[in-house]
């Protein structure tokens, strides 16, 4: 997991950590790498692409709120297939119920600026003004486009083409 610290459209630094895949210790090590780097007392929002992290390691987007006490944005430039994601879950995923009531509780995403988003501490206003700050190349906002790109040269040596 990487995550890209931008302070409008600059570059500030770079966090990384580690996440079981399918596991149950996003929103933990979220919570942790997030309050205990050098950047947490300038945060203002977290930006996820996506509610899950390495396969079904689904984030709990209200727990992380209450932790970091910042707005927390999910960016997905596709409406996901909440109907396969949940017979996933429920079939083949440990703890699969746990991670669908996280999901189904937070939403479906709603359309903003070219993306949908799941949000909480922000208004959908808000959102559409960050995005729409954010996103100079495409849909995707800088931070999300860059720990895409430094999270795939992490895993496979060399950065892939789109995010």
């Amino acid at each position: 997991m990487v995550g890209a610290v931008f302070a409008g459209l600059r570059l500030e630094g770079v966090l990384h950590g580690k996440v079981r895949r399918d596991g149950a210790n996003a929103t933990r090590t979220l919570a942790r790498l997030v309050s205990s780097s050098k950047f947490a007392r300038q945060l203002q929002l977290v930006l996820l692409q996506g509610i899950a992290l390495a396969g079904f390691n689904v984030v709990d987007i209200a727990g992380l709120h209450d932790v970091l006490r910042i707005p927390i944005l999910v960016v997905v430039r596709r409406l996901p297939r909440l109907d396969r994601v949940r017979r996933a879950l429920l079939a083949r995923v440990p703890g699969g119920a746990r991670k669908w009531n996280l999901i189904a509780r937070l939403g479906p995403p709603e359309p903003v600026a070219g993306v949908f988003v799941q949000r909480i501490g922000l208004s959908v206003d808000d959102a559409e003004r960050v995005i729409r700050r954010l996103a100079v190349h495409g849909s995707v906002p800088e931070p999300l486009r860059t720990a895409h790109l430094i999270a795939g040269a992490i895993a496979t040596g060399q950065s892939r083409g789109r995010v």
